[in-house]
């Protein structure tokens, strides 16, 4: 090496023979927030077709839908924000809507919770989707 040239570390890396079966590879990035926001909006889609016996195919169909179906796509878009925290412009990403039909979504289960039975069905799927993502979400 020429004298007026610094090595670029200063101390090379160690690679250890025995790595962790747990650590991802070191050239594996993190996901990012709006991915992962991405995949639970996925999972989410699917617990609500499980759950309320909808096709999930329906609930990812751009444009109107039924009903029936919006109204279980409003459940579980409601769900994403209040028990999930992610952000309304992250879940219309995730769900294939404007972030304004999923505030209009929020709006809509808050009002229909004054129902003891729909508040009780609610409730339900909040503690499933809290239950399915509390680790991955620290929640």
């Amino acid at each position: 090496m020429h004298a007026h040239m610094k090595p670029l570390l200063d101390d090379p890396p160690q690679f250890s023979e025995e790595a962790e079966a747990d650590d991802p590879p070191s050239h594996v990035l993190p996901k990012r927030r709006d991915e992962i926001a991405l995949e639970v909006c996925e999972c989410l889609i699917d617990m609500a077709s499980a759950l309320f016996s909808v096709s999930s195919k329906e609930l990812r169909r751009p444009g109107r839908t039924s009903q029936p179906v919006a109204r279980v796509r409003q459940i579980a878009m409601y769900v994403a924000n209040v028990e999930l925290r992610l952000t309304m412009s992250d879940i219309g990403r995730g769900f294939g809507r404007d972030r304004t039909t999923v505030v209009h979504a929020c709006q809509i289960i808050e009002d229909l919770r004054d129902n003891p039975e729909f508040d009780s069905v609610v409730h339900m799927f909040e503690q499933i989707a809290a239950a399915a993502f509390r680790n991955r979400l620290g929640i």
